[in-house]
């Protein structure tokens, strides 16, 4: 039989079963990137499994690529989903995050995988960067709704805009363990040019590349003359080719290329907030992101149910992870939103769905192509054992939960209408 056919035949299946499994798990308590990690498993048990051994996660190179597109493309989704307009107090529970929670959560899994696991400096601080963002792709159940549809309280929010701006904020953590390395291996000082390259100059690019080709995107689609508007062909292609656009310029100017994304598309929706363009842009984004999501969990799943990607996994890995998801990541988001004047059930749900995913792998893969960190199998097993976690506990947690806040506020608003 034709490798290719087959090939073809099984992702046809798998876009189909996922399109569909969205409307059979809407009351059940699973999520669609469960449902595609097992997809995946029973693949890899199948006859079908010859024909589908290459893996393109066991190449770090492909692993980097792939995990970065879909990563841009969910930034690109959450920035255009945001009704609410970027303030300092609108905004403040994000900046809580941002400032408080990542940075205690980085210097906890550092020092855990420092202690714990035995990772020199360099392979520590790795590990924290790459497991302290939470994920813009996996946490749709968690996110506010499409453009305008004023499904945005505070938990989705908060949720939604840490995802869009901490994948970036990762990015100096992720550059001073490659700077380390390297200096480690050179003998160079390293301090003055991560502080001045890799913190200053890539945020700052970021932003004002970012900014600006936001309100250029958002002229071109809002502000000229009505039969020339972007926005009067409807197509939400055009989201991936802003997506691109953006993300290779900044990336060009030597700047963090998800920050860029994010805030364009923010800065996009300023422009004209209430469009309906923008709800076509995102369908389309959305479309696209879940699709190479669902591959990429597929593959995931074939590589666990093949055994080898947790050929290294032992008692103090496995502990080292369910502390990061249960323990380490709850408790920075307490810390983080402490005093603040959202109910505790609030800060307690946005403190627990630190969802971790396919960006982890990408920092992985990315800085492991930059420098050479001593133990690297430990730190894939401990990515992908958190990732897997994750997607498990959050992806059973995410609906009960998520309706009971809503129940909650249904019934304080009827109180409060009384």
């Amino acid at each position: 039989m034709d490798v290719y056919i087959v090939l073809v035949t099984v992702f046809g299946a798998i876009v189909l079963v996922t399109a569909w499994l969205p409307m059979l798990l809407k009351d059940l308590p699973l999520s669609l990137p469960i449902a595609c990690i097992g997809f995946g498993v029973l693949l890899m048990n199948s006859p079908l499994s010859p024909i589908i051994a290459f893996n393109p996660l066991e190449d770090r190179a492909l692993t980097e690529r792939l995990t970065e597109f879909v990563v841009i493309v969910a930034l690109m989704g959450a920035g255009l989903k945001l009704d609410r307009p970027v303030s300092w107090r609108g905004w403040m529970v994000t900046w809580r995050l941002l400032a408080i929670s990542m940075p205690l959560t980085i210097a906890a899994i550092a020092l855990f995988g420092w202690s714990f696991l035995g990772l020199g400096l360099t392979g520590a601080i790795l590990l924290g960067a790459a497991l302290a963002p939470t994920d813009p792709v996996l946490a749709s159940d968690i996110q506010v709704g499409p453009p305008n549809s004023e499904e945005e309280d505070e938990v989705r929010f908060a949720l939604t805009s840490e995802a869009g701006l901490n994948d970036a904020l990762a990015f100096p953590f992720v550059y001073l363990a490659i700077a380390i390395a390297l200096s480690q291996a050179s003998g160079k000082p390293w301090l003055t040019d991560w502080l001045l390259v890799d913190v200053i100059w890539k945020l700052a690019a970021g932003v004002v590349i970012g900014w600006a080709a936001g309100k250029l995107l958002g002229h071109l689609a809002f502000r000229l003359p009505e039969r020339t508007r972007l926005a009067k062909t409807g197509d939400g292609l055009v989201a991936i080719g802003i997506t691109c656009l953006c993300y290779g310029l900044t990336e060009s100017a030597n700047g963090y290329g998800f920050l860029a994304v994010f805030v364009a598309a923010v800065t996009m929706r300023s422009v004209e907030r209430k469009h309906s363009y923008h709800e076509d842009l995102h369908t389309f984004t959305e479309q696209v992101e879940r699709l190479v999501m669902m591959l990429l969990l597929v593959c995931f799943g074939a590589a666990i149910a093949e055994g080898s990607i947790f050929g290294a996994l032992d008692w103090s890995i496995i502990a080292a992870a369910l502390a990061i998801v249960l323990v380490i990541r709850p408790a920075a988001g307490m810390i983080g939103l402490a005093g603040s004047a959202h109910p505790l059930a609030d800060r307690a749900v946005i403190a627990f769905f630190g969802i971790r995913g396919l960006g982890s792998f990408y920092y992985l893969a990315y800085a492991l192509g930059q420098a050479e960190f001593a133990r690297t199998e430990i730190l894939w097993v401990t990515v992908c054992l958190v990732v897997l976690i994750s997607i498990v506990l959050h992806g059973v947690a995410v609906k009960p939960v998520m309706r009971y806040l809503d129940r909650r506020a249904a019934t304080q608003g009827g109180d409060a209408q009384a």
